[in-house]
């Protein structure tokens, strides 16, 4: 397949322009393909050739103005168009094309909970082409308009409004069709069908509507008011910050089957990843984080949709600003109003460890490093989403949330239903300041890496000096937290006035009195930098973390611990310590999920030596024993449920999580839901106390989709050698796996107590992973870098395999990419093993 480059999409952007789109589906013609037939109307301002994209499994006809074109002249993906005269032309194409089940261009999925099949389509990048062909770049916007022929008990959802016009004759099956849009990039076109079941309503006089599979009606209809509320409060902050309204005729979220991101921001039809619909109980950090994403998706529908990159080089104007906008403006406008705890403890590492890989690359990369779609498709990482929304957390600090907001609605007024670049933007900024915003573009987007910032404290006779050690090039402006002791034990520390200071500067900060016992770089977490802690502001952060007021002021404190453990200048063993000594009194449920987290994968399974995995194990089930004794009386039941997964997943003997399980319950609660079964599941499938009998009685309980991706989980993480053998034979050359069955069978397989078991895989992965990537496309292969990957087998021969493998020039870039932040991960973990 060809990949589309910037030159072209500039050579053609200057030659055509493309009108309307007529979408015509026929989605009743079997499980495997789907008729397509488009019409395209557009101008062409000049004689000249041209082509359009698509990926049919039969292309059955094609006529330019009436006449036919060569379906034998389709090479890869591009039908060429030649010898085009100066004005309007209609294009016509007629195809079959193919279903996917790696949730690219139109996914089907059949719902093993009830048999019926659902589709919907994620258009990204270049995966419009599998299912019509287009004028596929972002700069090339046109009306769309869906005719869609479906099963007669379905409901078709699209961008525009949704109307049942009339049925099939021979079958019965509805034909539907959707307004037309207004102009909107490829990418964002969408259609989703099926029997969904839909909960409706209206709002600012638009029609709102939340959609999920029938098996899950249940679950939408538990959460149906926190969802509509959410949806609705941010569509009313959004519109008090924005002086553009929504510019689409109606709002519906569809909760689809096996979506590989978290959502897409298509223009009146966002899809989530259905497990937002919640089965099972979760923690409010985690409705915390279906409401960020609900917030996220519709900043979208300005920043992206409105108004849409030029090229995809700057894709952050699109994801830093719906992750900013999303995290802000759900702490302003619900009740969820410790989101920046969230993202600094759990999303800013992201961003962070993105930016110390070899594969970092600036927040708006130069033109010429984004030169074609395939290498676009890698810069949607830690940089464009998490270090891109700190910069700008930044900017409005620096320019103040007026100039900020003046600056976007300026941006919004100039290139509505069009398209931008980072200069258009600074140029909308620099309308409403004096500050020199462009001088701050190139220093925080156009560069890369992290800077560390580090304290020096010297005491004199009445005071104490403060320099701030400037490792990097950017500046900051930050606060500087101090805090004392109180002389009480049981009591928090007392903060003192913060101070404010700016880095780089020659200037040496002198406060009179004694030294704070704690004094903390960046407090509020405005900055983006990695902060160490001088020697007693550590000592005090060990034996005080928990007392510390403040939430985000304890997560820059974690972070900062993370960051010295990475960089081998804390021992993994002082982290998990900390941790003991500190999570059980911890308040913040954002921070005890986050430190259990990189405790169990990153301290656990990877820094620390095999011979002291058992006893750091021993130490997570004694926090997670802490936090149950605590949560006893009820009084915290979404920390108690983290206590509880935190048990689990740490067990080294299988009598307790056997017990829970036999009892449906764990004692003093929770009783057991799916997600805590198919959890214990897998953890006594690891440890051998269970086999194929268990399993499958479990998914007969339990005959969802994701029971199925549970036992999948399950059956690849049993110690035996048949067992390994059948998992690797379905993720390596059995390509019937859909994206989340191949994921979850891939999660199963690397255990680090089975090393032995799997050692003689580690080596066959480079190989077989390669080819997988190959045939399956990017997706799989990105799922398979990210899930399949011997990440435990923490050693140089790993190493040296994996860096071998990255010569062979057949590695799609999406493979390519996730195997270099793998194997420098992997080096980073030998490092801290050294160290």
């Amino acid at each position: 397949m060809s990949a589309l480059t910037r030159n072209e999409a500039q050579l053609r952007a200057q030659l055509l322009d493309v009108h309307h789109y007529a979408v015509t589906l026929d989605l009743t013609g079997g499980d495997d393909t789907f008729a397509s037939t488009t019409v395209i109307r557009f101008t062409a301002r000049a004689a000249a050739d041209t082509f359009v994209e698509l990926k049919p499994d039969e292309l059955h006809s094609a006529e330019l103005d009436g006449s036919p074109l060569d379906p034998d002249a389709l090479a890869d993906n591009r039908l060429p168009l030649t010898g085009l005269g100066e004005g309007p032309h209609e294009l016509r194409i007629a195809t079959r094309m193919r279903y996917s089940r790696t949730g690219e261009g139109l996914h089907r999925f059949t719902d093993p909970a009830d048999g019926e099949a659902y589709v919907y389509t994620q258009m990204f990048m270049d995966d419009i082409q599998r299912v019509f062909p287009a004028f596929d770049q972002p700069d090339l916007k046109a009306v769309f308009e869906f005719t869609v022929t479906a099963p007669a008990h379905w409901t078709v959802l699209a961008n525009g409004i949704t109307e049942r016009v009339g049925h099939r004759d021979t079958d019965g099956a509805g034909i539907w069709k959707s307004a037309p849009t207004p102009v909107i990039s490829t990418y964002l076109a969408a259609v989703a069908a099926g029997p969904w079941h839909s909960i409706r309503t209206e709002h600012a006089g638009l029609p709102f509507g939340i959609h999920c599979r029938q098996s899950l009606a249940p679950h939408l209809d538990a959460d149906a008011e926190e969802i509509l509320s959410v949806t609705t409060d941010c569509y009313d902050r959004y519109h008090e910050k924005f002086s553009e309204p929504y510019p689409f005729d109606s709002y519906d979220q569809a909760f689809v089957p096996e979506f590989n991101a978290g959502a897409m921001e298509n223009p009146g039809l966002v899809t989530f990843r259905d497990e937002f619909v919640f089965r099972s109980a979760v923690t409010d950090t985690e409705r915390q984080t279906r409401a960020m994403v609900i917030a996220h998706e519709m900043a979208h529908m300005w920043f992206g949709d409105l108004v849409t990159l030029r090229w995809w080089d700057d894709i952050w104007l699109n994801e830093s600003f719906a992750e900013y906008m999303g995290y802000q403006t759900l702490t302003e406008a619900t009740r969820f109003t410790g989101t920046w705890t969230e993202f600094g403890v759990n999303r800013k590492s992201w961003g962070y460890d993105a930016d110390q890989r070899p594969t970092t690359h600036p927040v708006a990369p130069d033109p010429d490093a984004v030169p074609d779609t395939a290498s676009a498709l890698l810069n949607f990482d830690g940089i464009s989403y998490a270090k891109g929304a700190s910069a700008l957390r930044q900017l409005v600090a620096w320019l103040g949330e007026k100039d900020f907001l003046a600056g976007i609605n300026t941006h919004f007024t100039r290139h509505k239903f069009a398209n931008a670049s980072l200069a258009d933007f600074v140029e909308s900024l620099a309308a409403h300041t004096d500050r020199d915003v462009h001088a701050w573009a190139d220093i925080w987007l156009r560069t890369t890496g992290i800077d560390t910032l580090t304290p020096r404290i010297e005491e004199n006779h009445g005071g104490w000096t403060l320099t701030v050690d400037h490792h990097g090039t950017r500046p900051h402006h930050i606060a500087v937290g101090l805090y004392d002791r109180d002389p009480d034990p049981d009591h928090t520390l007392e903060p003192r006035e913060l101070l404010t200071v700016d880095v780089p500067s020659d200037e040496i900060v002198s406060v009179s009195g004694p030294r704070p016992a704690l004094l903390l770089l960046n407090d509020g977490d405005l900055g983006y930098a990695k902060v160490r802690l001088d020697d007693t502001s550590l000592e005090t952060a060990r034996r005080k973390l928990s007392a510390i007021p403040g939430p985000l002021t304890r997560a820059v404190v974690w972070n900062a611990l993370r960051d010295m453990v990475r960089d081998g200048e804390l021992e993994p063993a002082a982290y998990l310590a900390t941790a003991a000594a500190h999570l059980p009194e911890e308040a913040d449920l954002a921070i005890v999920q986050g430190v259990l987290a990189f405790a169990r994968h990153h301290i656990v399974d990877r820094y620390l030596a095999p011979e002291e995995r058992t006893e750091a194990l021993a130490t997570l089930t004694l926090i997670a024993r802490g936090l149950l004794r605590r949560t006893e009386d009820g009084s915290d039941p979404g920390l108690r449920l983290a206590a509880v997964r935190a048990h689990i997943d740490a067990a080294t003997q299988p009598d307790t999580l056997a017990a829970w399980l036999e009892d449906d319950t764990v004692p003093g609660g929770p009783e057991l839901d799916p997600e805590l079964r198919w959890r214990i599941l897998a953890r006594l499938s690891v440890l051998g106390a269970v086999g194929e009998r268990e399993i499958d009685a479990a998914l007969t309980a339990d005959p969802s989709a994701t029971g199925e991706e549970g036992a999948a989980r399950c059956r690849a993480a049993l110690p035996t050698a048949e067992a390994k053998a059948a998992a690797w034979e379905r993720l390596f050359h059995d390509d019937s796996l859909s994206n989340y069955l191949f994921s979850a069978t891939a999660q199963g397989f690397w255990q680090p107590e089975q090393a032995d078991l799997v050692r003689d895989y580690v080596p066959r992965f480079y190989a077989d992973v390669i080819s997988l990537g190959a045939r399956r496309g990017p997706a799989i292969a990105e799922a398979a870098g990210r899930y399949a990957f011997p990440g435990h087998a923490v050693d140089e021969d790993n190493l040296e395999a994996g860096h071998t493998a990255l010569a062979d020039p057949s590695i799609v870039p999406a493979l390519r990419r996730k195997l270099v932040d793998q194997l420098d991960d992997l080096a980073r973990a030998l490092r801290v093993r050294a160290s």
